[in-house]
């Protein structure tokens, strides 16, 4: 009995040598697999039989070895902190490349640089300065500004059509999202059905859900635990991903009624939105991390104006000027497309009216309703070379909206309160309305005026005095105009700066803000080849470590069958002598 009880300790030991030996085969079979994580077999003693007892210790005799199990050689910290910080790496990645392709747009780093139109046109302003009543000046300025305000409109047309194509992006991303709750949720059944007899663990099903835990991770921000039973749970952006029953769905729609904008949503939510973009991303909340919001962040929600830059002047108390800054911070400036569309709207807006009221100025009334209106200011506006010595014609106009509506009389209120009726007729001028962008001088709406194409001595740029010279006062207004500062690039920022000024400070934003990110992207890089090199130390496969297993396993295996035939050959002699 006891030479069987010897030959079942050698089958013990070939078995777990064996199964040793697998392990360490498979380990080397996927040395160069991507995610995959080295396998550690783990042996230990089967069990003991006591026999006796001495006043030293027990009397025991071993009954072989056991193969425990196969365990995978991970660290749970690692795997978190790689995530947190490759998603984060993602998210401004995604605000690297929108950069990236907005300074195409205006040719600074190669092609014709907007730079180059708007001199273009301000020699243009300057050669009409010196012969106001030149066809040939007349005739290039007005030429100029139609390459001016084309290229503008372009440069907008091209915003406008990279928010719509990052939608592409945006919906392919949340389909993957979609496509890897799916496959986690069915790798958790396969894990949990596999794992349940208790005997061997789903290693390789493991590394495929690690690996789309990663591939997650990068495009949302997610939270996971692991239950007893080896199910993983996920949630995405603080909302239940993947339960133990089930993967939630998420799906995109216009962010509203009309808009060519997408955002994505929880369905089983009622359509509640995935993300909370109310406020600008910061590291300090951890809210900066994810693709899938770095796309959204960088687009922003609409197509953005002058008009939704905030001048103090336009609010009627300080503390709703600092609430709109606020919001402005949020949304229109965390966003790199909506930010450079607002402050190239606000030069392009800038120039236009500048040139508009130098050749049709304006004078205020107060109306009897005690709004404020403007009016032509017939006194000192400037007229055209043509025979009716026309006014009030602005070089640039709107494609929607007349300049002018004429009305016969105005009741107005004067500096004394004094109500009074004066008869014009009167040219009153429309004035822009931010809740209609028809009415707006902003890109899309703005043309070179059509009447001033058709016959170039419309230019109101001689005096109304009769006297048929050149008005030398609008003239240099023009020049000095240009000048002086108009805007600064956002309400965070106190210098104002004039055309040319300005045009350089948007540009050297902007390329700060592409470095800043870049910056900010190439760390986080660093960080998480570093993270992940620790990773690879504690997960990958070493050849020659493996290579020494398979050694050892194989001498293991072999003294194994030794022992085996040195047991059947004692008990053969043992047989042939009875």
């Amino acid at each position: 009995m006891g030479s069987m009880n010897g030959i079942y300790i050698g089958v013990s030991g070939l078995q777990t040598s064996q199964n040793a030996l697998n392990v360490t085969s498979h380990n080397l079979a996927n040395v160069d697999t991507t995610g995959f994580v080295r396998q550690q077999a783990v042996l230990t003693d089967f069990r003991y039989v006591n026999v006796g007892e001495n006043h030293i210790s027990y009397l025991q005799k071993g009954l072989g070895a056991n193969f425990a199990e196969v365990k995978q050689v991970r660290d749970i910290f690692l795997d978190r902190a790689y995530r947190t910080e490759v998603g984060r790496g993602a998210f401004y990645e995604a605000q690297t490349d929108a950069i990236s392709e907005i300074e195409g747009y205006f040719g600074e780093l190669q092609g014709q640089t907007f730079q180059d139109t708007m001199s273009d046109f301000w020699v243009a302003l300057q050669e009409l300065a010196k012969e106001p009543d030149s066809v040939v000046a007349r005739a290039s300025l007005t030429q100029t500004a139609v390459t001016f305000i084309e290229r503008a409109q372009n440069i907008s047309s091209q915003l406008k059509d990279y928010q719509i194509n990052l939608n592409t992006q945006i919906k392919d991303q949340v389909n993957r999202i979609n496509e890897i709750a799916d496959q986690i949720n069915t790798l958790n059944k396969k894990i949990r059905q596999y794992e349940s007899t208790g005997v061997e663990n789903a290693n390789d099903l493991r590394d495929e859900r690690n690996n789309l835990l990663d591939e997650l991770s990068r495009m949302i921000k997610i939270t996971y635990k692991e239950n007893s039973s080896g199910v993983v749970t996920v949630n995405a952006e603080g909302v239940p991903l993947v339960t133990e029953d089930m993967a939630f769905k998420m799906a995109t729609m216009p962010i509203e009624e009309g808009s060519s904008m997408l955002k994505p949503v929880w369905v089983a939510h009622g359509n509640a939105d995935v993300f909370d973009l109310s406020r600008a991303a910061s590291s300090d909340n951890d809210t900066d991390i994810g693709s899938l919001k770095g796309l959204l962040t960088a687009r922003g929600n609409k197509q953005a104006n002058y008009t939704d830059i905030p001048k103090l002047e336009n609010y009627a108390t300080e503390g709703l000027y600092n609430q709109a800054v606020l919001e402005f911070n949020n949304t229109i400036n965390a966003s790199v497309v909506m930010s450079v569309q607002a402050q190239f709207d606000q030069l392009i807006h800038g120039i236009v009216t500048m040139v508009n009221e130098v050749l049709c100025p304006h004078k205020e009334v107060t109306l009897e309703d005690g709004t404020k209106a403007y009016i032509l200011d017939a006194d000192n506006a400037p007229v055209g070379l043509d025979d009716d010595k026309t006014m009030g014609n602005g070089l640039f106009s709107r494609k929607s909206m007349e300049r002018y509506t004429e009305v016969d009389s105005l009741v107005i209120v004067d500096e004394d309160g004094v109500k009074q009726t004066l008869f014009g007729p009167f040219m009153l001028y429309n004035a822009e309305d931010p809740q209609d962008n028809y009415s707006l001088f902003t890109l899309g709406e703005i043309e070179v005026n059509p009447d001033i194409m058709q016959n170039l001595s419309l230019i109101p740029l001689s005096s109304n005095s009769g006297s048929g010279d050149f008005d030398v006062k609008a003239t240099e207004k023009l020049l000095t105009n240009w000048q002086k500062g108009f805007a600064t690039l956002t309400p965070n920022s106190l210098a104002k700066y004039n055309f040319s000024s300005y045009y350089t400070a948007f540009i050297g934003e902007l390329s700060n803000r592409g470095d800043r990110y870049y910056t900010i992207g190439e760390n986080q890089d660093s960080m998480v080849e570093g993270i992940n090199n620790q990773r690879t130390q504690v997960t990958g496969v070493s050849s020659d470590e493996e290579l020494t297993n398979l050694i050892k396993y194989q001498h293991a295996y072999n003294a194994s069958a030794r022992y085996i035939t040195t047991v059947s050959q004692m008990l053969e002699d043992i047989v042939t002598k009875l």
